[in-house]
């Protein structure tokens, strides 16, 4: 079900006007009605791996729950065991076909089974805020700051888990929130609560990026794909990767800013998730500003644990190593995906290094050049997303330096420059935020937002599903 269809509206138009009646508040009511949307919505794709995420939900009850009660002796394993059902279960779904193409033959009736078995939907989403909640509960109660997050009432707490690992705005591609920043939201609404202004303004600058740079852009960029990129020119090329960049922040900052607005109208925030990642002027700045919920959650719960940069340079290099190795695999089941993480890894351990070396003059031109820098890097390594088999990845950089002689396609190259260009403004506008009045900025923005309301009606791309869907 699409955010930007016709089903999905009605679904939440539908849930809005349940949700706030005076019944469902007094009787508390709310987070079931939210509960029951987000199963319905999970079901419209595939209604047998609603079965999955009932299974996640009634695991993570039982476990976090047993964390929270058991005597502290035994909360250490049950967590470990609770983590350990939870990746098994993402392992199995989602890495069992690369695990059947890649160590069984063709012919094996054992690999062909592995090849068989579906990837659902958000699981890499949902899995991660379980695993929140677990690692949360017992913090809390080592800590012995009990009743934060497992309700003394099991009836609540089953209510507070199935919402925390359903609730359907963010539940197909986040933003990743953690147990002990929704939980404590759970709680009776009214439509005071709401700041209609703010969601308005989230949810009309999230379909624009969607629907109108996204989905357009998607046409240019589907010439990335092999065999066609073998026929453009090296400059088309390089616009087209260019705008496949553009693309891929559009249609996930875009998903982000739409899960926000719709999880405000429910009385819900959720973090930010994007924060102008491509104005960064180094690449651990990029990670503090491109899909901030997996940074955090990344650093949480994987690399302070790791040792984090406590234990010396070189073991702060390897964590790091490790990090984004497995943070690339998370983003997909094929060995692109690894690859695409050890080079941020890479990059990352280069500058940490040089970074303690010497420090660049403070510059308007170091600081432009340095933007630059990892603008490019970051949008080369976009290629093995629209191309997951290393090979055509391979084929591709090899046609930038054969096709230099072939003739541009200007047509492509015009429309990609056409539909980045608001996404060039909207970094820029940032940049140079301090530089512009106040009062500018106030006057223009009725102005800019009817333009985006009436491009979104006018110059929608044809509907596509979210890039991060199949992660």
């Amino acid at each position: 079900m699409l955010f930007n269809s016709y089903p999905f509206l009605i679904l939440v138009f539908a849930t809005f006007f349940v949700y706030y009646l005076p019944l469902t508040r007094d009787f508390n009511l709310q987070p079931l009605v939210l509960i029951l949307a987000s199963f319905l919505f999970y079901a419209a794709s595939s209604p047998i791996l609603l079965l999955l995420l009932l299974s996640s939900i009634v695991i993570n009850i039982m476990v976090s729950y047993g964390i929270a009660t058991l005597p502290s002796s035994n909360r250490k394993c049950i967590t470990g065991l609770g983590v350990t059902a939870n990746l098994s279960l993402l392992a199995f779904f989602k890495y069992s076909p690369l695990i059947g193409e890649t160590f069984f033959p063709p012919a094996d009736s054992i690999g062909a089974f592995l090849l068989l078995i579906p990837l659902p939907i958000g699981i890499s989403f949902f899995t991660f805020e379980a695993i929140t909640l677990l690692v949360d509960t017992f913090r809390e109660t080592e800590s012995r700051r009990n009743g934060r997050l497992v309700s003394s009432s099991f009836f609540h707490h089953i209510i507070n888990t199935s919402l925390l690992i359903s609730f359907f705005p963010q539940l197909l591609a986040g933003p990743i929130v953690k147990a002990r920043e929704f939980i404590p939201q759970i709680r009776p609404k009214t439509k005071a609560d709401i700041d209609f202004i703010h969601c308005f303004k989230v949810l009309l600058l999230g379909y624009f990026l969607k629907m109108v740079i996204a989905d357009n852009l998607k046409d240019q960029t589907f010439w990335i794909a092999f065999p066609y990129f073998q026929a453009q020119s090296t400059i088309t090329l390089l616009f087209m990767l260019f705008g496949y960049s553009i693309q891929i922040f559009s249609d996930f900052a875009g998903y982000s800013l739409i899960a926000i607005g719709i999880a405000g109208l429910f009385g819900y925030q959720l973090p930010q998730n994007f924060h102008y990642p491509y104005i960064s002027r180094s690449f651990s700045e990029f990670w503090t500003r491109w899909h901030m919920s997996l940074s955090s959650f990344l650093k949480d719960y994987l690399y302070i644990p790791l040792g984090g940069n406590r234990k010396g340079h070189n073991r702060t290099y390897l964590n790091l190593m490790i990090v984004m190795v497995l943070g690339g695999f998370w983003h997909g089941a094929a060995w692109s995906y690894a690859v695409w993480g050890a080079f941020h890894g890479l990059l990352l351990v280069v500058e940490r290094y040089f970074r303690h070396k010497f420090t660049l003059p403070d510059h308007p031109l170091i600081r432009l050049l340095q933007m630059i820098v990892v603008f490019c890097l970051v949008t080369f390594a976009w290629l093995l997303f629209k191309l997951p088999d290393i090979r055509q990845a391979l084929g591709f950089v090899n046609a930038l330096f054969l096709n230099f002689r072939l003739q541009p396609n200007l047509y492509l190259m015009l429309y990609i420059t056409l539909y980045s260009l608001p996404v060039v403004f909207y970094n820029l506008l940032y940049l140079y935020r301090n530089k512009i009045q106040q009062t500018t900025l106030s006057r223009l923005e009725p102005l800019c937002y009817g333009s985006l309301f009436f491009l979104i009606l006018t110059n929608s791309g044809s509907p596509n599903k979210f890039i991060y869907f199949q992660f």
